[in-house]
Formats: structure tokens, C-alpha cells, sequence
């Protein structure tokens, strides 16, 4: 079986305990929050439990094949990098976006201690997105399928699956529904029959863009802190743009914007595309220069 089927399985499986669990949970009345929400979560707990026996399973559980294979120095010190890296180049895609008016400024923003409040909720989720993220995607599984398959074959499946997995979120039922085994049922139905909209066709470019990028900076560093760095600084930015700005449906330009978190679509997919392919180009450039020098 292909490396990239089975980490798509062992997500599916945590997904389906979830959907089984998750009636039995509810009715206990513990929590108050929707059910599909407790699914989610329940879903995410359980690829977080059961990750590292599955990663020394797939024979993965060392820390070169993680992604981590420099010393914690050299990560520490990418991480950084990657981060204000990350934050400069959505920055420069959020100044667009309110250049073109497809998001404005909000007219009714938080309090300066509010504001603060949520960057730094962003800041500390961003870097636990990025490790958490990064180790799966580009640490695990890129290892896995470069191993199996090749470098291109890395690059894509992994920044597929990275793609694709964004959308793969249990469904809220609708009011009528009453929720026990059937209702959980048509939440994990509901996580393949919303991937396949068309409404998210710009958000899954982008995505996987943004998944190759990683993946190129993955293959060219040898590690993963310029990923994590990147992947954080990136999230940090999106969640401000979300509370500071909003969408303006009125522009002509608004299709640029997918309905995911309100940034990325087809300009960012054409931005990080060009960003990968001034990247491919340099550093190819760099290792040819260094190979002639050396």
C-alpha cells in the first residue's frame, strides 16, 4: 500500500472511532458545545494518541525522519526565520486584499486589549499548528513517500493530502435532526460529500500550493524548522486578518478569495506559486553555484 493510503486510513480510523464515540459522549451531558464540533475534536485527540504508535509502526519514529534532524539550535534558529518570513509574505498578501477592497477594515474592531488578547491566541496556536502540522506532513509522511516513491512523488502526495484533509470536517446537522447513531452517521458522511463542493475549489488550490512550497523547503533545508516557522507565522497572520478585516462581497474582485478563513483562494494560490518558483529557480541556482565552487 502506498505510504499516502495509509496515513489517509489511519486519519479515517481515528475519524470513524470519533463518529462512534461521539453519540455516547453526548448523552452523558458533560458537554454543551455541537455535536460535530465534539466529533472534530474527539477526532483530533485520537490521531493524537494513537500518532506515535503508528509512526514506530511505519518505522518512522526517529527524529531525521521527523523532520528534525539538525541540531535543536539550527531548528530553533529556522523556526525564527521561517517565522517572520512567513508573517512578511501574508502580510504582503493582506495589503493586497485591502488595496483591491476585496476585505476592509472593520468598522467596529475590539479593544486594544482584546486585540492583544487574540494575537497572542494566535501566536501560541500558530506555533502549535505549525509543530503539530509540519511533523505529520512534512516530517512523517513526506519521509515516508520520498522513501517509497521518489521526491516529486513526496511533494505532491503530501501537499494533496495536506489539502484535502483542511476539508474533511464532520457537518452540522440540520435543526430537525435529533443526534444519536444515525445523525453521527450523516456527520461522517457529511466529511466526503462537503469536500467534493466547487465552492472550495480555490481554497484547495491554495492550499496545495502552499503544501508544495513546504514541501520544497522540506526537500532543500533537510529539515523541518523553516516549515513550522513558515506554517506559524502564516496561521498568526490569517487569524488577525479574520478579526481586523472583513470580507467585502461587493467587489468585482472577490472571487480572489476563497470562503475558508477569508485570505487564501486564487491570489494567494497564484502568490505562492510564484514564491515557489523564485525559491525552485534560487535555490537550484545556489546548489549548482556551490557544486562548481567546491
Amino acid at each position: 500500500m502506498h505510504p499516502a493510503a495509509r496515513f489517509f486510513l489511519y486519519l479515517l480510523v481515528c475519524l470513524m472511532l470519533a463518529a462512534l464515540l461521539t453519540p455516547a459522549l453526548m448523552a452523558a451531558g458533560w458537554i454543551a458545545i455541537e455535536p460535530h464540533r465534539v466529533m472534530g475534536r474527539l477526532a483530533q485527540l485520537l490521531i493524537l494518541v494513537g500518532l506515535w504508535p503508528f509512526l514506530r509502526w511505519q518505522g518512522l519514529a526517529r527524529r531525521e525522519a521527523l523532520g528534525y534532524g539538525p541540531s535543536w539550535l539550527v531548528l530553533r534558529r529556522s523556526i525564527i526565520g521561517g517565522w517572520v518570513l512567513g508573517v512578511l509574505i501574508l502580510v504582503a498578501l493582506v495589503l493586497a486584499l485591502l488595496e483591491l477592497e476585496i476585505r476592509l477594515p472593520d468598522t467596529s474592531p475590539d479593544s486594544w486589549s482584546q486585540t492583544a488578547l487574540r494575537v497572542a491566541q494566535a501566536l501560541i496556536g500558530g506555533l502549535l499548528i505549525g509543530v503539530l502540522e509540519e511533523t505529520f506532513f512534512r516530517g512523517a509522511l513526506y519521509s515516508a513517500i520520498r522513501r517509497h516513491s521518489g521526491v516529486r512523488s513526496a511533494m505532491i502526495w503530501s501537499a494533496a493530502l495536506y489539502a484535502v484533509l483542511h476539508f474533511m470536517k464532520p457537518g452540522e446537522l440540520p435543526e430537525p435532526a435529533a443526534f444519536d447513531g444515525l445523525g453521527a452517521l450523516r456527520m461522517f458522511v457529511y466529511v466526503f460529500v462537503d469536500l467534493f463542493q466547487w465552492k472550495h475549489l480555490d481554497s484547495l488550490a491554495a492550499l496545495f500550493m502552499v503544501g508544495l512550497l513546504l514541501a520544497l523547503v522540506r526537500e532543500r533545508t533537510g529539515h523541518i524548522g523553516w516549515c513550522i516557522g513558515l506554517h506559524a507565522g502564516w496561521v498568526l497572520v490569517i487569524q488577525v486578518n479574520r478579526r481586523l478585516t472583513d470580507g467585502n462581497d461587493d467587489s468585482p474582485l472577490s472571487f480572489l478569495v476563497g470562503d475558508y478563513d477569508g485570505t487564501i483562494g486564487w491570489l494567494a494560490a497564484l502568490w505562492i506559486g510564484l514564491l515557489m518558483a523564485l525559491y525552485w529557480a534560487g535555490s537550484a541556482g545556489l546548489r549548482a553555484w556551490r557544486a562548481r565552487s567546491g
